[in-house]
């Protein structure tokens, strides 16, 4: 393992997550990236609260976060730490989920929960990457998932 591989980031707030993926408000689902591993690994943020939008109609008084979100919000943390490790070369590229495996749902998540993103890359050939995702909520495992993105030119 090199040297450069080891030099672990602390934390970047949203701001720089723009810069780094297009997503935004309301589907923007992570609010920090912290524990970087440039390439390797990071911790996605997700602080969860009432307003979001999806709460309107899951469920009406009953909240929960839906599983297929906690899957988008792990996909973004990992799109961020590919962006984030391709440094210059990010500018010109987008991540697209090429496909979802054994996706498991454990526990609801609910307003007030800090779900944290667990990313870690499991393969990566040429453009195609591949990620297990774990999401944890007070170090409880609430939902686990392996996914595949392919980074890609943007399109005009």
């Amino acid at each position: 393992m090199s040297e450069e591989s080891n030099i672990k980031l602390q934390t970047i707030g949203v701001e720089r997550i723009m810069e780094l993926i297009p997503h935004r408000y309301p589907m923007l689902l992570i609010d920090l990236l912290t524990e970087i591993n440039p390439g390797e690994s990071a911790v996605g943020i997700k602080c969860v609260t009432m307003n979001e939008p999806f709460f309107q109609g899951h469920f009406p008084g009953k909240p929960v976060m839906p599983g297929v979100l906690i899957v988008e919000a792990m996909a973004q943390a990992a799109a961020t730490l590919v962006m984030l490790s391709m440094e210059d070369e990010a500018e010109e590229k987008l991540a697209y989920f090429m496909s979802i495996d054994g996706a498991k749902f454990r526990k609801t998540v609910v307003p007030g929960d800090r779900l944290e993103l667990h990313i870690t890359k499991e393969r990566h050939r040429g453009p195609v990457w591949r990620f297990k995702g774990e999401g944890r909520v007070a170090g409880q495992l609430v939902a686990e998932a392996t996914f595949t993105a392919m980074i890609a030119d943007k399109q005009d």
